[in-house]
């Protein structure tokens, strides 16, 4: 311990004696720590919030639409249409093992009133389980479809918040009864305002929810607009949606291979691709990091180099009175560590400042803001003691190896 706090003492003086060589090395590793933080930071915060733009839409959801038959099959020609009823989907969840929640939909726009104010938005008749699928998150004070809402087939309601803001204004809206056609319906929720980049046939803020049970009686309604499922594995979206169509296609004699007669946007698809680029991109803004904390080493390395010539005969001394190689390694490589630790400190700080202040910019919605994660610090501690060991090691050890008689002589 006594050794370290004497390392400690002679590293300090040589940085006093030395104002500005030590500045000037440690700069570049300030610089080198804020670039590689920053980038990394903002690399992980686009990903998030792509990630929370693409799922507004729903969590590891296929979304199926009934098409055409494109190719023959079993003594059926081509060109048929397709088209599903509510029993379908209690067929798929009995015979898809990765389905964990599927409901059906019905949709259509139809005019609705509150006062003087009228709108055209999209019915959605579903299941209780569509809300957690899609997002649907009400707003406090409201809930969403439940399953007695089902059973008894009530007038009820839950609305976008868009719809909401255009037929209430301020006004509260729960507890409410809107006119959907010429039927009244109790609004019983209004949906959390969410960030949604993806949709189908309308967005959700545009659309007003009611128990797919009430929407057949009023509507009279059999054929649903299309069915939404969700997914216990997203690795396997493709292989599930290949046994949907397997199993409907047992049921109305079609191609299982036909994607036309079944189609199914997988958004799971989607996950994959984000995973893959946002994997390469961060890696791309961690290597230009690490090539600007790479020239600071470099910097670093140099400066040592140096610091070992001017102390040849420090060294030399030091070895005559019994310090061991091992000694003036540990010396040289301890105080290149210094520099790179309060560098990289004080980069940290720096940094950290930066990324507070830019939460208060508005790109949040477009770009994200950057995020000092855990995988951040990680990546810049293990980059940071990389260069600490190259830049220290060498210089440490031509200090180390050098000749005492030699040493002396100089």
């Amino acid at each position: 311990m006594d050794k370290f706090f004497t390392i400690v003492k002679e590293f300090w003086l040589d940085l006093k004696a030395q104002k500005l060589r030590a500045f000037l090395t440690m700069f570049g590793i300030v610089w080198g720590t804020v670039a590689i933080i920053v980038l990394i930071a903002f690399g992980v915060g686009f990903q998030r919030q792509m990630s929370v733009n693409f799922h507004g839409i729903g969590e590891s959801i296929s979304i199926m639409f009934p098409g055409r038959t494109t190719k023959a099959w079993e003594g059926f020609g081509t060109g048929r249409p397709m088209s599903f009823v509510e029993d379908d989907t209690r067929l798929l969840a009995s015979q898809v093992s990765n389905i964990a929640a599927i409901s059906p939909e019905y949709s259509r726009r139809t005019t609705t009133r509150v006062g003087e104010n009228i709108l055209t938005p999209l019915i959605a008749g579903v299941y209780p389980n569509y809300s957690d699928m899609r997002n649907i998150i009400p707003e406090q004070g409201g809930r969403f479809i439940n399953d007695l809402d089902i059973q008894h087939r009530r007038r009820v309601c839950l609305i976008g918040n868009k719809v909401k803001e255009y037929l209430f204004a301020d006004s509260a809206a729960i507890g409410n009864i809107v006119f959907i056609g010429s039927v009244p319906f109790t609004i019983i929720g209004v949906m959390q305002k969410k960030t949604q980049n993806s949709s189908y046939n309308a967005r959700d803020q545009d659309r007003i929810y009611v128990p797919a049970s009430t929407y057949a009686s009023v509507f009279g309604s059999i054929r649903l607009t299309n069915i939404i499922y969700q997914v216990k594995d997203p690795t396997l979206g493709e292989e599930t949606a290949n046994e949907v169509r397997s199993v409907l296609g047992r049921r109305y004699k079609f191609d299982p291979t036909d994607k036309d007669a079944v189609w199914i946007w997988d958004t799971t698809s989607w996950d994959k691709f984000f995973f893959y680029f946002f994997l390469g991109f961060n890696i791309f803004m961690g290597l230009i990091g690490s090539f600007t904390l790479g020239v600071a080493g470099v910097g670093v390395a140099n400066i040592m180099y140096i610091v070992v010539q001017e102390r040849i005969k420090e060294i030399g001394i030091k070895r005559a009175v019994g310090a061991k190689r091992g000694n003036i390694l540990s010396q040289f490589f301890l105080e290149t560590f210094f520099i790179i630790f309060l560098g990289s400190s004080i980069g940290f700080l720096i940094a950290l400042g930066i990324i507070q202040v830019l939460q208060f910019i508005p790109i949040k919605d477009f770009v994200g803001t950057p995020v000092l994660s855990m995988e951040v610090v990680i990546a810049t501690v293990s980059i940071l003691g990389l260069i600490g060991l190259a830049a220290g090691l060498m210089p440490a050890r031509k200090a180390a190896n050098l000749d005492v008689v030699e040493c002396l002589r100089t």
